[in-house]
């Protein structure tokens, strides 16, 4: 596979989705706004993204299949998947908040080889392919070199439906604010992790996310020199919808923070 070239298609076209996004801005009402779920929004913006996406790179890649958020009638293939969250905070979008994203990315075989977060909004794209440097806007991004957790910032997300864990996480999420240079909750994980990427936070955290929501992320903050872990410090974050993002460097002091409230295990 050219991955290099399949990416650079990939990119245009989810930059012309970023476009519909910007163009769609404040145009709609409070009636096209549904509930998937108890504080989940949808609008026809989003389905609208992910159509346009998905067409285009059904073009790039004719046999992949598709994991994306808004039409579960798409089928997931065997060996090659898209996965495609077409508007990544979309509460933002329809509060006219401009922190928004579309993350894409390529999966072979179980394994991330390819993402791309797109903020149209800052006309930023954040991507990589695998075995290669993460960039942002064709410019080669890496992590921070902070090594210490009170020199750091974080960012975090919460979850809208799923409070099973919440008295920990608002415990952990009191004891970080009093031993780090602040939190952030900017409502996009995709956006998170690619800050994280180019060294803007030092760490990101959240539970009950999907893999839509990071898989892209994921791989551009481990190509930037990163690393990514769910909250036992093991790979595969995505399959207990746990994932930690650090720089690497302040990634196994902020895992003794989370221990102490989520202890490996529990």
């Amino acid at each position: 596979m050219n991955l290099p070239e399949i990416t650079e298609k990939a990119i245009l076209v989810v930059r012309e989705a970023g476009d519909f996004l910007k163009s769609e801005s404040g145009r709609f009402t409070a009636g096209d706004v549904e509930e998937k779920g108890m504080h989940n929004l949808v609008t026809y913006v989003d389905r609208e993204s992910e159509k346009r996406i998905v067409e285009g790179l059904s073009a790039i890649i004719p046999e992949a299949g598709f994991i994306v958020e808004e039409n579960q009638e798409l089928q997931e293939a065997g060996h090659l998947n898209w996965i495609i969250d077409p508007l990544d905070g979309t509460t933002n979008y329809i509060h006219h908040i401009p922190v928004y994203s579309i993350s894409v990315a390529l999966q072979r075989d179980g394994e991330f080889i390819m993402g791309i977060v797109y903020e149209p909004v800052r006309d930023e794209c954040f991507f990589t392919w695998e075995g290669a440097p993460s960039y942002l806007n064709g410019n080669k991004i890496s992590v921070s070199k902070t090594r210490k957790l009170d020199q750091s910032l974080l960012a975090t997300g919460f979850p809208y439906h799923d409070y099973a864990l919440m008295d920990r996480y608002l415990a952990l999420f009191d004891q970080l604010m009093r031993s780090s240079r602040g939190i952030r909750r900017l409502g996009s994980a995709a956006i998170d992790l690619a800050y994280v990427a180019c060294g803007r936070f030092e760490v990101f955290y959240e539970y009950g996310l999907h893999i839509w929501d990071i898989a892209a992320g994921a791989l551009i903050v481990k190509n930037a020199g990163g690393r990514v872990t769910d909250f036992k410090g093991e790979r595969y974050f995505n399959k207990k919808r746990q994932i930690i993002a650090t720089n690497g460097k302040t990634h196994i002091e902020f895992l003794q923070f989370v221990n102490t409230y989520f202890k490996p295990g529990r």
